[in-house]
């Protein structure tokens, strides 16, 4: 599925908004608010784990794009598995852990086009998870990494998922450039998480930066949760974060 580039989407279509609720109601109640506003809705795991997929199927079937943010981690049979329920579901977007290796990734992207294809669904894109926003080099270090920079490991990973077939890779703003400078590859998607207009905004996470920044370095679409879920118009909060992207693209 061509969910769009850095090149081809509109600012609009580059926002994925996190409905990170503990609650369907909640979620729903945001949706609609900012459905003009945003292109994409993310939901994690906290959101599925309460009202799953029953919700995403509710939200698809209104006409949302979906970016189903469960970041699957395990044996490659089960990773695939799981891969083709994403598929059913009709996200536009789904992703995987790059930690889990090469043949869990390519099994994960064989899954997705044959049910795809099985099923004559626009296949939805998948995309590994580098580095988690809130690791820094020491908790790479904690975890046996070794002496790699978070960059370097970063790019070791978006190595590997273009190798595995995978569409693109979860990367933080910091980044984005490191990514594309690994994987040359046209239409390599980098989606970005740890992008807020108030870096404040986000005290758990490391490697933060602005809506027009992670543009300007290359993002294709950015992630954006509290900074619009605490606002006290969300909407408004939605569309001054796609005129910040805005004014990147036409300066």
């Amino acid at each position: 599925m061509n969910t769009g580039t850095a090149e081809t989407a509109s600012a609009k279509e580059k926002l994925v908004v996190a409905l990170d609720f503990e609650s369907a109601d909640d979620a729903l109640r945001l949706y609609g608010e900012l459905r003009r506003d945003a292109g994409m809705f993310k939901v994690g795991s906290q959101l599925f784990t309460k009202a799953g997929p029953e919700l995403v199927r509710r939200l698809v079937g209104d006409g949302a794009r979906v970016f189903l943010d469960l970041k699957f981690h395990d044996i490659p049979n089960t990773v695939a598995n799981a891969a083709r329920e994403a598929v059913r579901l009709g996200v536009a977007l789904f992703n995987v852990h790059a930690a889990g290796g090469s043949e869990m990734m390519r099994r994960a992207a064989e899954a997705t086009a044959e049910e795809a294809s099985r099923l004559g669904l626009k296949r939805p894109s998948l995309i590994a998870v580098t580095v988690l926003t809130s690791m820094d080099e020491e908790a790479l270090r904690e975890t046996g990494v070794g002496a790699a920079s978070v960059e370097e490991h970063v790019r070791r990973l978006a190595r590997l998922a273009e190798a595995a077939g995978l569409d693109g890779v979860v990367a933080s703003p910091h980044e984005i450039v490191p990514v594309r400078e690994a994987v040359g590859r046209t239409g390599f998607l980098v989606v970005t998480p740890g992008v807020s207009p108030s870096a404040a905004a986000y005290e758990d996470q490391k490697r933060v930066t602005s809506p027009a920044e992670a543009v300007r370095r290359g993002a294709d679409f950015i992630v954006v949760g509290r900074a619009i879920l605490n606002s006290p118009d969300p909407a408004a909060a939605a569309r001054a974060v796609v005129k910040e992207m805005e004014n990147v693209r036409i300066s």
